[in-house]
């Protein structure tokens, strides 16, 4: 259902997949004959976990049962009546400009030697960075997905829903000098062994030039960079529903979490823009 109705991604699939057997882990009766007594005895198991996981692991057996009650399979949902867990979004994690510019000074003297790998992992860094690209959708584009004189993609992200994506000049041109040293056959833009660059090593690629433009490596990851995307634009003055858009969020809400990470801005903003700012 969640496949072929709701439009769920692979990695969704995964994620209440491993929910759900989780918690038939700890259920003598298994999940669908469970009770509302049952999935109470959960508590005790969950008790150690991250409030945002709890959360998580809640919406995929509500979720579960209301299937089964759709289906009637089951008259009631005993997943409805659990407490749910408080949870308060955090800031999201950005590097400064900075700190960008570190990383990709590191990425663009190694790309000097034309050195296929290094032409590979600067391509990488400007769609990343230059475009908010998701992990999986940055790793997954097909070879002719940025096109010459073309400056945009089009992405299926979350939802398989489709969304425009912004190409700058710069990660045209190392997309096409990554191209021409590609070779091969490959229908993916960043090939491995038997498929595309997995998410993993993507990870490893940018923590590792992280290290070497002198920044903690476990403060660079792809959603970092597709944060400071994010947070840059704003501080350069676009506005959330085109943020939303690029992004490829369905709602603003989740958007405008960069509006609090950039409150030093805004604070700017009232006080030079508002009318009562120009009274003596």
């Amino acid at each position: 259902m969640l496949a072929s109705e709701a439009g769920a991604s692979q990695n969704t699939l995964y994620a209440y997949r491993n929910d759900l057997a989780a918690a038939a882990s700890g259920l003598s009766r298994g999940l669908a004959n469970a009770s509302a007594e049952d999935l109470a005895t959960l508590a005790p198991e969950w008790r150690n976990l991250a409030n945002s996981t709890v959360a998580r692991r809640l919406a995929a057996l509500r979720r579960f049962f209301d299937f089964l009650q759709d289906d009637g399979i089951r008259t009631d949902n005993p997943a409805a009546s659990l407490a749910r867990p408080r949870i308060e979004r955090p800031l999201p994690r950005i590097l400064d400009s900075d700190e960008v510019l570190a990383l990709f000074r590191v990425a663009e003297d190694k790309a000097a030697s034309g050195e296929p790998m290094a032409l590979r992992n600067l391509t990488l860094l400007e769609l990343l960075y230059g475009s908010g690209l998701r992990a999986t959708e940055l790793v997954s584009l097909p070879r002719l997905a940025v096109r010459p004189g073309q400056p945009f993609l089009i992405i299926r992200g979350k939802g398989s829903k489709e969304r425009f994506v912004p190409v700058s000049t710069r990660a045209a041109a190392a997309v096409a000098r990554w191209s021409e040293v590609l070779g091969g056959d490959s229908k993916w833009l960043f090939p491995s062994r038997t498929k595309h660059l997995s998410r993993v090593r993507l990870f490893q690629i940018l923590r590792s030039l992280a290290a070497e433009a002198g920044l903690a490596p476990e403060r660079v990851s792809p959603h970092v960079l597709r944060h400071a995307f994010a947070t840059h634009l704003l501080a350069g003055g676009a506005d959330l529903r085109a943020l939303q858009t690029l992004l490829g969020h369905a709602d603003i809400g989740t958007t405008q979490i960069y509006t609090h990470v950039d409150s030093d801005r805004l604070v700017r903003l009232v006080n030079e823009r508002h009318p009562l700012a120009r009274l003596r």
